[in-house]
């Protein structure tokens, strides 16, 4: 589970560079391979293109080849390798696929970044509560008073701090394996996505991503040539979003009634107004890819600004939690405190 069954995207669009340069510059297609996959920052990649470069030189079309490597290839790179060799287009394609990686890796980087403050609050937070439960646990009580009381959570000493770390890295090892789980699994994608694209903030930047990436390739296979429905196909599950990839029976089944691009997607609930007009637009015109390359690059500026503000939020609710706990804890010494001057105030009077 820790490691993707997909190459890295890293891998992918370094191979697909190199495929692109070469193959535009007239190097037969074996050797352009056995090149491109010498050197890559995925170790599997070598023995993938070697065996595709075998599958090649045995007679098997380029998409077979990629295909006889399992799903070490994703689908979307498989569906566009298959429209490349068909329409003779293999250069444009893997140059295409190459800024397709280039910037899911940028965003994966940038969300990263976003995240890191936040998350370096949140793990500094549980580990100073942890030292807390260790000392006050250590320390000696006096009379009715003890110092372990003061966090009112249950816990001290030594014991008490090992539950806490231990607890808190449970929940956060659950909550990244959760996360690796649902973004390999398609089955649970499309259970749990469309409740995610519900949520404020959360839900819009997942649908701008899910849109910017559903445009860009719709626009490269239309502009590649491969019809309709394999485009549909292949564009929806390219979004890495399950509320989208169910959609898909939905929309082609629009299309195929006689409904035009636009009223078929609208039909599916998951695109915006603006998108809808701009894809109006185009078919009225003819330019239906050239105007979805373009709302790529939009729905994907509308996508970073929507993580901008998660992020924010994230960070925002870990200085709540952590600015609660010691108002919290304030307010519990002074209690504590009060109470036992009370009492000795009651033990003078009697």
């Amino acid at each position: 589970m820790l490691r993707n069954p997909e190459l890295s995207w890293a891998a992918l669009s370094a191979f697909s560079r190199s495929m692109a340069q070469m193959l535009e510059a007239g190097v037969d297609i074996r050797k352009s391979l056995k090149t491109s996959g010498r050197q890559s920052p995925d170790s599997r990649m070598p023995a993938a293109v070697d065996g595709v470069t075998r599958s090649v030189a045995g007679g098997q079309t380029l998409t077979e080849a990629f295909e006889s490597q399992g799903r070490l290839f994703p689908p979307l790179f498989r569906d566009l390798i298959h429209v490349g060799e068909t329409t003779g287009s293999a250069p444009e394609v893997f140059a295409a696929l190459a800024k397709y990686y280039d910037s899911r890796i940028r965003q994966s980087r940038d969300l990263r970044a976003a995240l890191a403050w936040p998350m370096f609050n949140l793990v500094g937070a549980v580990g100073v509560i942890g030292l807390l439960i260790l000392i006050l646990g250590i320390l000696p009580g006096s009379g009715d008073f003890d110092p372990a009381s003061l966090l009112g959570i249950g816990l001290s000493g030594p014991k008490g701090a090992m539950i806490w770390y231990g607890s808190a890295f449970a929940l956060m090892a659950g909550t990244f394996f959760g996360w690796k789980f649902i973004n390999q699994n398609l089955a649970a994608q499309m259970a749990l996505h469309p409740v995610f694209i519900q949520l404020p903030v959360i839900g819009t930047c997942m649908k701008s991503f899910a849109i910017a990436r559903f445009s860009w390739c719709f626009s490269l296979a239309q502009k590649a040539g491969m019809s309709i429905k394999p485009s549909l196909n292949s564009s929806l599950k390219a979004t890495g979003n399950g509320a989208f990839v169910m959609a898909e029976p939905l929309i082609w089944d629009e299309l195929n009634a006689g409904e035009t691009l636009t009223d078929s997607l609208a039909a599916s609930k998951l695109f915006p107004v603006q998108f809808l007009q701009y894809v109006e637009t185009a078919e009225q015109t003819g330019t239906v890819p050239e105007q979805l390359e373009r709302m790529s690059a939009v729905f994907e500026d509308d996508a970073m600004r929507a993580m901008s503000r998660l992020t924010r939020i994230i960070g925002a609710t870990v200085w709540l939690c952590v600015a609660a706990f010691i108002i919290f804890f304030i307010f519990r010494i002074v209690f504590i405190y009060a109470g036992m001057l009370q009492d000795a105030v009651d033990a003078t009077n009697v």
